[in-house]
């Protein structure tokens, strides 16, 4: 235990640092007002089917889920499936993001061109990629194009539209400050606009990333030979539901991590940002 010392005018003021135990019990409390919630899901997954469903061929305890994807994990399934998840989903992402965000600042920066460009956007934006699916399945194949393509699409409206708004929601008063403080077009947009339009485009990141995961898990259902989605419906036509289960908790997981790291990202990036007043 450590001490802290305090200077209050000329009498100091000596504070014990908390113990160990006392530490660590205040960190496993911040986790359970965190979890606690998906903990008490977890729980009632495993008695329910147990003690309260006279019949559990269709909702297995969570136990037996867990168990069936430890047995995925070791034949190596898990791993071939997810892995080709995420080839699809990060490429698709990727290269949505090195299109979709420099043609939103554009799109909000130039007027002209977003004039131009907005009857066709509205068009595309308005039509569902699943509702597109059997189009880019018969002009594309069932091969890797196509899925890639899915995502692609699917991502390209939140970030596209997201993008645009956070240029074109920039304060004003910023503007004209800076324009007043004789900032060049190119200053203005690179010390003013773009660094108030972050927020927002990560807003567009993390919408895009939970909608291009919605896509690919569609497109590999329909048409794949490999991936989570084909895992899932191949496990149902299979009455392997322990193995269905746990590729839907693999999908969540790949989605909460993705989230979290875009998260971590924004942090980073928006460090000037200051903290909320309940933080």
């Amino acid at each position: 235990m450590s001490d802290i010392t305090l200077s209050a005018g000329s009498a100091p003021l000596t504070l014990s640092a908390p113990p160990r135990w006392a530490r660590f019990f205040w960190q496993l409390r911040n986790v359970l007002l965190h979890s606690g919630l998906v903990l008490a899901l977890a729980l009632l997954w495993e008695l329910v089917p147990r003690f309260v469903l006279e019949d559990s061929t269709f909702l297995p305890p969570l136990s037996e889920v867990l168990a069936a994807g430890w047995a995925l994990a070791q034949n190596g399934q898990l791993w071939q499936h997810t892995s080709a998840s995420l080839q699809r989903v990060l490429g698709g992402y990727t290269l949505a993001v090195l299109y979709a965000v420099p043609l939103g600042l554009a799109i909000g920066w130039y007027r002209r061109l977003g004039q131009a460009l907005n009857p066709l956007i509205e068009l595309l934006r308005n039509t569902a990629p699943l509702a597109l699916l059997p189009v880019f399945l018969l002009l594309l194949g069932i091969g890797e194009v196509s899925k890639l393509t899915m995502v692609v699409y699917s991502c390209s409206w939140p970030l596209l539209l997201n993008t645009i708004a956070a240029v074109k929601q920039v304060d004003p008063l910023l503007v004209k400050s800076a324009r007043t403080m004789g900032a060049s077009a190119q200053q203005l947009f690179l010390k003013v606009i773009l660094p108030a339009s972050v927020p927002t485009i990560f807003v567009g990141l993390r919408t895009a990333s939970a909608s291009g995961i919605l896509v690919l898990i569609a497109a590999e259902m329909v048409g794949a030979k490999s991936g989570l989605g084909f895992l899932v419906i191949n496990a149902q036509y299979s009455f392997l539901i322990p193995d269905m289960y746990f590729g839907i908790i693999a999908i969540t997981f790949i989605g909460v991590v993705f989230n979290y790291a875009i998260e971590v990202l924004e942090r980073r990036l928006t460090a000037w940002k200051p903290a909320p007043a309940n933080a």
